[in-house]
């Protein structure tokens, strides 16, 4: 039972760590535009030559 004290701050000091991490990427504007990914694979124009 003694371990519960320490798990118990660890675990929510790490979710609100993730939780910080994932508003500031929300913020930086990271999730803005998630149809483009889905659009562009199906596209017919492929970039297969590494850029010089």
């Amino acid at each position: 039972m003694d371990v519960l004290v320490i798990l118990i701050p660890v675990s929510l000091f790490l979710g609100a760590v993730g939780l910080a991490g994932f508003f500031w990427l929300l913020k930086r504007g990271q999730f803005d535009d998630p149809e483009g990914d889905a659009n562009r694979i199906l596209s017919g124009d492929y970039d297969d030559k590494p850029k010089s």
